[in-house]
Formats: structure tokens, sequence, C-alpha cells
């Protein structure tokens, strides 16, 4: 059996909250080997350390590891949007490492806390750099943090999501599909453990926007939302310590341009692994026992949702709820644009947007994240 060592620290964790016993690993991975060698559709790593992270993730539940390491195959055939051309030298994954979207922390806040990762998510120009760019590169830099951290792994990861700087055009540039497809991949086919996203600077329409992607968001992650009104970093020092976060947020960790640089130096160094992940592992559907899975029935839109194909609005298609009166009240707002405004234009102001969260509301649940008084 090869797998790193844990501290000791992160051993202790482990067995309280992931329940590992030592002197269980060498059995659940002979099972996992043996079980994904019945599994002619899944082609897989077999290697100790990977998929004792997988375990890991799963708290140990052999058949909770069966389902995720069959569902993150299963994204890499049926998600190509994230999953092919992974080139960390390609143009548009540049733009997103040199613009430094996501960026785990390198210092942790203690020997068995959960790993710090800032998000910035209204720093880039949504003219030049898509959603589906930044899924594809933060989703590679997770991978990374699975074959290298073991903290992450054990312990889980904490969010800061800084919200400075995101408009509409943020919101509108890209089809919520996409959308969909990555929280999908971040909450069923990775496994990492968020334990909580803390919001910070928010922007006005915040409540607009959180209604958009709440559907997207299971259960878990809808109560680890915590939303800090206050843009004093006082307050959030209360949750993630000073000497974890860059200078620019009153830290002690450096500058965020030294986070930005090893972390595009990072992802660089794993480009003949990318290349091999995409080559060689994914899912074969037509070997699939049983039914195969389509992306019709992961990301579909049956059900609660019904697509709204408009020129203009996330340049291809939203969702909305299913009840037919809200497309017909789009048009009816449509037919009362000002005459000297287009199609596209009348679709991308915040009027429309509130517009149809407040028809949609009714049918959601209207519950917020929590929020931390300022």
């Amino acid at each position: 059996m090869v797998v790193r060592p844990l501290t000791k620290e992160l051993q202790a964790k482990a067995a309280v909250e992931l329940k590992e016993d030592p002197k269980r690993i060498e059995e659940d991975l002979k099972y996992l080997r043996e079980w994904l060698s019945q599994q002619k559709h899944i082609r897989a790593r077999t290697d100790d350390q990977w998929l004792i992270t997988f375990l890991r993730g799963c708290k140990f539940s052999l058949e909770k590891t069966k389902e995720k390491l069959d569902m993150y195959y299963t994204m890499r055939t049926l998600v190509p949007e994230f999953f092919k051309d992974r080139d960390p030298f390609s143009p548009r994954i540049q733009e997103v490492l040199k613009t430094g979207i996501l960026l785990p922390a390198r210092v942790p806040i203690s020997a068995d806390s959960p790993k710090v990762t800032l998000i910035r998510n209204g720093i880039y120009d949504p003219l030049k750099i898509t959603n589906q760019d930044i899924f594809k590169t933060n989703l590679m830099i997770l991978d990374i943090l699975l074959m290298e951290d073991d903290q992450f792994v054990v312990c889980g990861m904490t969010g800061l999501q800084d919200m400075a700087g995101i408009t509409m055009t943020h919101m509108t540039s890209s089809p919520l599909s996409i959308v969909k497809k990555g929280f999908t991949c971040f909450q069923d086919a990775y496994p990492i453990r968020p334990k909580d996203m803390h919001l910070y600077n928010i922007p006005s329409f915040f409540e607009t926007m959180y209604a958009l992607i709440k559907p997207f968001l299971n259960e878990k992650m809808q109560k680890r939302l915590v939303v800090h009104p206050s843009a004093k970093l006082e307050e959030m020092y209360k949750f993630i310590p000073k000497h974890v976060l860059p200078s620019e947020y009153g830290g002690d960790a450096g500058p965020i341009q030294d986070l930005i640089d090893y972390w595009k130096e990072k992802v660089e160094s794993y480009s003949e692994w990318f290349k091999e992940d995409e080559k060689k592992y994914g899912t074969d559907e037509a070997l699939r026992p049983g039914k195969p899975k389509t992306t019709n029935e992961l990301f579909g839109i049956e059900g609660s949702f019904r697509k709204l194909n408009r020129c203009g609005w996330y340049n291809a298609q939203a969702y909305v709820p299913h009840h037919s009166f809200v497309c017909q009240k789009i048009d009816d707002l449509l037919a009362e644009r000002p005459s000297d405004s287009t199609e596209g234009d009348f679709f991308n102001t915040p009027s429309f947007f509130e517009t149809v969260i407040d028809m949609v509301k009714p049918f959601m649940n209207k519950k917020m994240p929590r929020r931390v008084n300022s």
C-alpha cells in the first residue's frame, strides 16, 4: 500500500470526522480496485493515493465512494466543456490563471483546519473570460488539491468569496446550463468537503442573483453560505484570521500576486497529467449496465425547469420555473419595451431580471443564506 502518511493532527481529525481506521484501509482499497475492475464502463485511476482520496471524501462509506467515483468519471465524458482541451498553456486558461479567480491559500488557519480558498468572482472581464473557462480552470485546480493536499481532503474547504466588482454583465454572460453543470461537478462528482462559504462585498442585487443560482445548490451548500453585509474586514477576521489572507485583505500572507503566480506555475506543471487524464479516463456509456447516463438525464430541463431560448439573454438559454405564464409574461414585457431598445438589450437590464425574479419567487423557497450581523 502506497499512501502518504498523515500528520498526527490530520490523522486524529480523520479518525473522528471521517471514521478512518488505518487497519481497514488496505482492505477498502482492495475492494474498490476489484469493484472498478468489474465496471466495464469506467476507466479510472486505481493507485492507492487516488482511491483513498475518494474514501476520505465519502467518510469511508464504500457505497458512497463507488457512487462518487462513477459520477466523477461520468462527468469527464458528459461534460466536455470542462474536461476536454485542459491545456494549461492554452490562451483561455492562461487568461483565467493570470487573473487569479480561484486561489487556495498556502498558509493554513491551523494544523487541522479546513483549507481556505479565496474566490474573486468579480475580478475578471466577462467579455474576455467565460464562465465555462472559469469552471474548467477551477476544476483543474481542485484536481491538483485532490492529488497533493491532505489537509484539503481531510479537513475540507472554507471559501471566502469576494464579490467586489460583480455586475449584471457577469450574471448575463453565461448560460445557466453551464452554471448547473459546474455546481453538479463540484457538489456531486468531486470528493471534497465544503465546510462554509463566506460571501463578502455582496452587490446590491445579491438576492436576485441568489434566487437564480439557488436551484443548483444542494441543501447542505445552502446552509453553509454565510453572508457578510458589512464590508469591514475586521468582521471577516473572526472567521478567517489575518495570517491566512493576502496583504490586499489586510493579511500577513504576502501580496496576492504571489498567490496568482504560484497557482499559475502549479497548474502548468500538471500539463502532462491533464493530457493523460483526458486520454485515458472517463466512461463508455454504451458499456454501462442498464440505462446509459446522458447529458439530458443529468442536466436536462424536464420537471421543474423549462428551456427559454431567446436571442440575447445569456447569449443562448436560461431556465425558469415551468409555469407557462412566466414565458407569456416575458413576451408581454418584450412587446412593451422601448422602441429604440433591442431584444438583447432588454434581456440584459436589471429591471428585466427583477421582474422575472418577482414572478419566480412564489415558487421558490424564500430562505436566504444566514447573515452575520455587522
